[in-house]
């Protein structure tokens, strides 16, 4: 990481898009001993795996359940905290099932990593502040897009495209079936 080369990036910059709980996160499935993935998607993969997990979370805060050993073991080796939290996607898939004592185990072992701290209420209200995207600037490229598929410009079309996924837009291409002309929605992605 160099902040000559453009490629650094400030906890306070994270936090400035980011609840710090999806910042933890983000931090936590990575060993310590490793590079963190800081970029847009890495962010929003962490934010939507919270968003599954909060609501069987929250059904079950109030319960006693003890941290699961296995859960324990691997903290207490080297604090794998990726293993940690493949145990806790364990625990989820468990919950699905039906299983309440590993929804129970998943509160008390997120509780403990920092997770959950929010009511599901304010966790499930909150959008990133970089959501805040140029609605003008989304369509003209969009628009551009139209164009460059129209006129079999497949590079130029595909350019846009992917500029537009960094934007953190997800496109949905349909054609209107009145006319057969190409009609492009999108909607931020998180």
């Amino acid at each position: 990481m160099s902040k000559s080369l453009g490629n650094f990036i400030t906890i306070r910059d994270v936090l400035a898009d980011w609840p710090g709980e999806v910042a933890r996160f983000n931090m936590l499935k990575t060993h310590y001993r490793q590079p963190i993935d800081w970029t847009a998607a890495a962010m929003r993969e962490s934010k939507r795996e919270l968003d599954r997990w909060y609501p069987i979370a929250k059904q079950y805060a109030d319960s006693e359940a003890m941290l699961s050993p296995e859960f324990e073991a691997v903290l207490c080796d080297d604090l794998n905290t990726p293993e940690a939290i493949t145990h806790l996607r364990r625990l989820y898939s468990e919950a699905l099932d039906g299983v309440a004592f590993a929804g129970a185990r998943l509160a008390a072992c997120g509780r403990l990593l920092g997770l959950f701290q929010h009511d599901l209420g304010a966790w499930n209200g909150w959008r990133p502040a970089s959501a805040g995207i140029d609605e003008l600037a989304v369509q003209r490229l969009i628009n551009a897009r139209i164009e460059a598929r129209n006129s079999k410009n497949w590079a130029e079309s595909d350019r846009i495209r992917d500029e537009l996924v960094a934007m953190g837009i997800q496109l949905m291409d349909s054609k209107d079936p009145a006319t057969g002309e190409l009609s492009t929605r999108w909607e931020v992605k998180l």
